[in-house]
């Protein structure tokens, strides 16, 4: 059950909210209050593996060809001393991949989180996620229910307000 939560949350980063059946809100899952708060260290978990594996396969684009699969001059890579290190780079990068897809068991969401929450998260060091409770119970069983959502996209920004302009009036100068 929680698997499935994981690949769901994840999988409705790329909902489209106008397509029947998609999520209304990409990002965002509605659940009970327990189930969302024994998801979250998990939640928290994926991401930073996306974040991990980020830089090394940065790092192992240098030494990747442009030729396409089988061609002789893919060939000709495949035996060099370039794809070596273009295998020693992106090994931990698959290495985190596999961990994710252990865990998720759903291509799909790997793909989002390696390709989209990776990036998104690129310069967050923690705090992916935010549990939000909601006011009206499940109906059926009145349980408490909870949003669970990545923070990040549709934040709320507190403005300031500019202090009151103080107008002095003429008589307090006399």
């Amino acid at each position: 059950m929680f698997r499935n939560m994981a690949a769901s949350l994840i999988r409705t980063v790329r909902a489209d909210p106008e397509e029947p059946g998609d999520a209304k809100v990409p990002g965002r899952i509605a659940t009970t209050v327990p189930k969302a708060k024994e998801r979250r260290p998990s939640a928290e978990e994926l991401p930073t593996r996306a974040r991990q594996a980020a830089p090394h396969a940065a790092r192992a684009a240098e030494f990747e060809t442009s030729e396409a699969r089988n061609s002789p001059g893919w060939k000709q890579w495949r035996e060099s001393e370039q794809w070596q290190q273009w295998n020693a780079a992106i090994a931990p990068a698959v290495a985190c991949r596999r961990r994710a897809f252990a865990i998720l068991r759903d291509k799909e969401a790997v793909d989002i989180l390696f390709d989209e929450l990776a990036e998104r998260f690129r310069d967050r060091p923690g705090g992916y996620t935010r549990i939000v409770r909601l006011a009206r119970p499940r109906l059926g069983d009145a349980g408490a229910r909870a949003m669970i959502e990545f923070v990040g996209e549709r934040d709320r920004i507190k403005r300031r307000r500019a202090a009151p302009e103080v107008v002095e009036s003429e008589s307090a100068e006399e």
